[in-house]
């Protein structure tokens, strides 16, 4: 009896080895699985978005179109600036030049009417010297022998002489005059010396009368068309 419980025994336990790693084969095998901070599972369960990426291949594209819009408009945009600033250039030339011409018609102008003006020039400076002449002769004939009460043959010849020279020295001056040229003479009514329209010959003190005045006339001036042709060659009182 004992030998049986003891066989019984034996093969309970043999048989409860040999069907543990059976049971613990069948049996599923969990694992538990490892605790990490909250920052380290955020971590590793980061999410990536392809949103980003997607918008920039967007706007890359976009970019790319206006790109070629604007390529497409470049030219006839460029052509229009060019134009425009030749446009421009082309005014601003034809205003110079329209300028130009009108300054040369004023200046032509004006030389045509200073030659006409002054044509004769050459020629009046040899004529006031004949009218120089004229003038002298006429003032040698003395005042007295003009206005004397009593003349003899010769005294009427002379004053005929010189009514005769006085009135050709009229028609002549009057005909200079006509062409622009004139004699001046400062002297007659005093007129202060002006060195553009006279020449001092000598200088001296006169009792009554202002510096720089003109007393007395040696040689007659001459204008031709309001230019001097000859200055006047006169004297002048300075009394400082």
């Amino acid at each position: 009896m004992i030998q049986r419980t003891l066989v019984r025994q034996s093969r309970a336990l043999s048989s409860s080895i040999r069907s543990s790693p059976r049971a613990s084969l069948a049996r599923p095998q969990f694992r538990p699985s490892p605790v990490f901070p909250a920052s380290q599972r955020i971590a590793s369960s980061r999410w990536y978005s392809s949103e980003p990426e997607a918008k920039k291949e967007g706007d890359a594209a976009d970019a790319k179109a206006e790109g070629k819009t604007e390529g497409a408009e470049d030219p006839a945009k460029k052509e229009l600036e060019a134009k425009n600033k030749e446009i421009v250039d082309l005014k601003d030339k034809y205003l110079r030049q329209v300028a130009d011409f009108r300054n040369l018609q004023e200046r032509t102008k004006r030389d045509m009417e200073a030659a006409k003006a002054f044509a004769i020039q050459k020629f009046a400076k040899d004529l006031v010297d004949s009218v120089d002449n004229l003038d002298r002769a006429l003032a040698m004939v003395p005042e007295e022998k003009l206005n004397a009460q009593e003349k003899t043959e010769h005294l009427n010849d002379l004053v005929a002489l010189y009514e005769g020279l006085k009135m050709t020295e009229g028609i002549l001056m009057n005909t200079l005059k006509k062409h622009g040229l004139e004699r001046f003479d400062p002297s007659v009514e005093g007129e202060k010396f002006n060195p553009n329209e006279h020449e001092a010959t000598f200088m001296t003190p006169m009792q009554g009368k202002e510096d720089n005045t003109v007393f007395h006339t040696q040689q007659k001036g001459f204008k031709l068309n309001g230019r001097v042709l000859r200055a006047a060659k006169v004297g002048v009182v300075k009394n400082s």
